[in-house]
């Protein structure tokens, strides 16, 4: 539980936000306690990488779609407006028309043609750039969702990291990016990724089968840092089904001491 405490703090060192009374505490400890120092150089170097990953540039195919797109939109728009200056000027008209009418009729007559405009023009064309924008929208979500799988297969780390932070773009998670997701957390072979792959999944646990998922990922890593961080997150979660995975976990006789003390920690903190 002392070592959980000094965890919330790995953040703020890394960005030198601690106070000088929480820093000294901070490195005290790690001083003393292994596990938290190897956590802590690892959570600084996967920092250190993300730090290098560039912006993406957009696709030649992504620039076609969206201007045109735009374009479409920018006319419809100049229709709607050509529409409203069209009733403008039958409103200018009722005043050249008839100057000698009671007030009261003229404005009743403003009220009506204004809402007639909108009942038989408005309606459509409200809902024609509804569909549009929907249509642009779904298809910004297709392109960064085919970005996101396609760096997540490439052979640069840096990359896949950078694949794995997509996921935060794409509003709707289908079960193709939940499934890359979890592949890539069980068989990624360095543990930046995998852990920043943790982190992206533990953003979407509304979906059933990623809680699935981050159970049966437990007794699929080795890595002690991987070992650590999915502890903690079954612990955030409150997630009881993750009892019967690390008892297994425990029965591995090269598990980490740490690893294994906390393993036991967080099944009674479940159960």
């Amino acid at each position: 539980m002392k070592c959980e405490l000094y965890e919330e703090l790995f953040t703020g060192w890394i960005n030198k936000e601690l106070s000088p009374e929480e820093n000294g505490a901070l490195e005290r400890h790690i001083a003393g306690c292994a596990n938290c120092r190897e956590e802590l150089q690892g959570l600084q170097q996967m920092w250190d990488t993300m730090g290098h990953i560039e912006t993406p540039e957009p696709s030649a195919n992504m620039g076609v779609k969206f201007y045109a797109m735009l374009d479409t939109y920018k006319e419809s728009v100049k229709e709607q407006r050509s529409l409203w200056a069209d009733i403008k000027y039958q409103v200018s008209r009722i005043w050249e028309w008839q100057p000698r009418w009671p007030m009261a009729y003229n404005l009743a007559m403003v009220v009506i043609l204004v809402g007639a405009g909108y009942l038989f023009f408005g309606k459509s064309k409200s809902d024609d750039q509804d569909k549009q924008l929907k249509a642009l929208s779904s298809q910004v979500h297709e392109l960064k969702q085919t970005m996101m799988l396609a760096l997540l297969e490439n052979p640069s780390a840096s990359e896949r990291i950078r694949g794995v932070s997509y996921t935060s773009e794409i509003k709707h998670a289908d079960k193709q990016v939940i499934d890359a997701l979890l592949a890539t957390l069980n068989n990624d072979p360095n543990v930046n990724v995998r852990l920043s792959t943790l982190d992206a999944l533990t953003h979407l646990t509304g979906h059933p089968e990623v809680r699935e998922g981050l159970i049966k990922s437990i007794v699929e890593q080795d890595s002690p840092l991987m070992q650590l961080a999915i502890a903690d997150v079954m612990l955030k979660l409150q997630e009881k089904r993750s009892v019967k995975s690390f008892k297994e976990l425990l029965k591995q006789k090269d598990l980490d001491h740490g690893v294994r003390d906390k393993i036991k920690q967080t099944i009674t903190q479940l159960i």
